[in-house]
């Protein structure tokens, strides 16, 4: 049974631990994290294959040319003025009815693809943006993928610049700044436990000022 009524959407740097603090926050308030579950219900529910979500991952969008090339692989799917348009945008679209879609069964958690600009409308979406300083993330993603702390500063900067052009491109907002998310908490400040429970404690005050709305 879930303990919120409230939709979370976590952008997160990577290597700040932003999925890992999303899934504790999960389990403790009974409810779904989605992450890579998003491209999968967007394939399932537009037709296109499940290839083209995951090379289109929070990427910068394509080129031109790519995209009409890449095109010829998403025969098929037939919605309309969604056949003109260049195999990004289709993706893109086709994850953003997908989120609508999951959002609408109730409170969840959305990490990354722009779930809070898909989700503006709803009044109970708490979003939320996790960074972390560079040594941390450094540290981190090291000891994960067995890199040098040169080759894991490489891999956070080219990840990071991808995250960020992938948001700017398609919402009206700016990745990691202040205002294009409720509240931005540090988890190398809070640590793992400590950043998903002032997760928790947003939500609460969230919801009891929700109530007095309502």
């Amino acid at each position: 049974m879930a303990k919120t009524s409230t939709i979370i959407t976590i952008g997160r740097q990577y290597g700040s631990a932003g999925r890992q603090i999303g899934y504790k926050v999960a389990e403790d308030l009974g409810i779904k994290l989605y992450d890579k579950e998003m491209l999968d219900r967007a394939a399932k529910e537009s037709g296109l294959c499940q290839e083209l979500f995951e090379t289109h991952d929070e990427k910068p969008t394509s080129s031109f040319l790519y995209s009409l090339v890449m095109d010829t692989y998403s025969l098929g799917y037939t919605s309309g003025s969604y056949t003109d348009m260049p195999i990004n945008h289709k993706v893109f679209l086709a994850q953003f009815d997908a989120i609508k879609k999951i959002a609408d069964e109730g409170p969840c958690i959305l990490v990354g693809r722009c779930a809070d600009y898909a989700l503006e409308d709803y009044d109970n979406v708490l979003s939320l943006f996790i960074h972390a300083d560079m040594d941390a993330k450094i540290r981190r993603i090291a000891r994960i993928y067995d890199l040098t702390d040169v080759k894991a500063k490489e891999l956070i900067v080219k990840t990071d610049k991808k995250r960020a052009s992938y948001y700017n491109y398609y919402s009206n907002k700016k990745w990691g700044a202040a205002d294009s998310y409720h509240a931005c908490l540090s988890s190398s400040l809070l640590g793992i436990d400590g950043t998903a429970k002032a997760i928790k404690m947003l939500v609460e005050l969230k919801e009891k000022e929700r109530n007095k709305v309502l």
